[in-house]
Formats: structure tokens, sequence, C-alpha cells
């Protein structure tokens, strides 16, 4: 089996920090294969301890520019009725990596690579990079993640725009319409998601994955439930050591100056 995506670690990263790095040319289309390695990638940072954040890059080129159209024009209703679950999990299990991951978009995030860098925290974009979600072009609508994660990032009238034209944003509308943090000259977009990714890597990492946990659970339901599961996790901190550490530091020295393990 190929290795079309990498967990690397060490070198030039900054402590506690690992970059998903896929590596798939000439697009790093989003077949089988790939996904599925992305899959267990998200389940390998999410176990290792040491590592505290994630940059997820395609490299220097391009992020994704989407899923494989030759495999999938070959698939029928029968076969997609079985896989379409599995390709919405494999970016799930992204999503659901409970420590900050940051997308740091060169070239062309499209289609299957939109909805990629919709599962990270946050996202650095290069000032020529191109997004969308062009299914609509196949005759198809997003199929992992698109039509839930996009509404909820840029509100439901922007997403849609986006989904039934199929048209290609720029970089600085993607910024406008909050689908990107920051944009940036293509040679400082993987230096500067490293950078903020090493932020957070010297916080506490039960607290902001508590707080990942949070805000993402808060968005699947309703204000009450939300509320009560934020209540659930803020009181769930007063057992963890990073909380005795934050505050003690707070009391004794002021805030911002706690240093965590």
């Amino acid at each position: 089996m190929a290795e079309l995506v990498r967990v690397e670690t060490g070198g030039t990263h900054p402590a506690g920090v690992a970059t998903i790095r896929l590596d798939r040319p000439p697009m790093n289309a989003l077949n089988t294969e790939l996904q599925e390695q992305l899959r267990a990638a998200a389940d390998d940072v999410s176990r290792d301890r040491a590592v505290r954040a994630i940059v997820l890059y395609g490299g220097e080129k391009v992020f994704a520019a989407g899923a494989d159209v030759k495999e999938f024009a070959g698939q029928s209703h029968e076969d997609m009725l079985r896989d379409a679950g599995r390709l919405s999990s494999a970016l799930s299990a992204l999503a659901a990596v409970p420590k900050p991951v940051i997308a740091a978009v060169t070239g062309y995030a499209l289609g299957g690579g939109c909805e990629l860098a919709l599962t990270a925290d946050f996202r650095v974009s290069a000032d020529n990079a191109k997004w969308g979600q062009p299914e609509i072009l196949l005759g198809i609508i997003p199929g992992a993640g698109g039509t839930q994660r996009l509404p909820r990032l840029i509100g439901p009238a922007k997403a849609k725009d986006l989904i039934y034209t199929g048209r290609f944003v720029d970089a600085d509308e993607a910024l406008a319409i909050g689908l990107v943090d920051a944009v940036v000259p293509a040679a400082e977009v993987y230096p500067t998601a490293l950078a903020m990714a090493a932020k957070f890597a010297t916080g506490p990492a039960l607290a902001l994955a508590a707080a990942k946990a949070a805000v993402d659970g808060g968005l699947d339901g309703d204000l009450g439930n939300g509320l009560r599961l934020e209540s659930h996790l803020f009181a769930s901190l007063f057992a963890t050591e990073d909380r005795a550490v934050g505050m003690r530091s707070f009391i004794e020295h002021g805030p911002g100056k706690a240093v965590f393990g």
C-alpha cells in the first residue's frame, strides 16, 4: 500500500506539534486509500499524548483538489449507498481530533479538499489559493460534510451560494466570508500554521480539548443542551492538574504566565 498520508514530527517542528501531510501527486485527490489513511492519521495524533496541536497540509503546490472523480465515475448507486458513510466518517475522524488543528492551504481546496479543510479548527490560506464546492457541476452535492460544516461556519446563505453555483472563491473572498482565518503569501502558509499550532501546543491540553468539545458539541444541538454540556465540561476541569497550575500561577504571578505540562 502506498504511503499517501504521513504524520510528521520532530525536525523543524515546534515541540508538541505534528503535521498530517497528504502526498498523492499531482493534486492529492481523495481516493478511498487516502481517505482511510487520513482516518488512521487522525487516530494516531489523537492517541499520541506528545502531540498537542496538528497542522493539516497538502504540500507547497496544492492542498487537495477534491475527490477522485475517476473512482467516483465507476461507482453505482448501490456502491455509493455502501461507501458514502465511510467517506464522510473518514473526514469526521479528523474533525473529532481532541486537539487544535490548523489547515495550511496552498493551491486548491476544492470539493473534498474544501471539506477536508473544514474539519480543522482554523484555516490559513495562500493568497493565490482557490476554494469551492464544485460538486454541483458533476450533478451531485458535497458528500463529506460540505452541506453541514460549511453553513455552520459561514452561514446558510453564503454556503448555498458556493454549493449551488460550484464557483471558485479566491483567498480574499474566503477571508471576507469567514471561510478562512488568515491569508498570507504561499511561501508563508506552512510556517504560519506551524507557529499557530506552537502556541496551542504550550496550552492546557485538557482544557483545550474540553473547549473544542463544548463548541463543536453545542453546535450540534439546541442552546439548553449546549449549556448543560458546557457546565459538565467546565466542572470536569476542576479535577485536572492544569487547572491547579493555571489558577496558582494567576494568583502568584498574574494572568498569562502559567506553564502547562
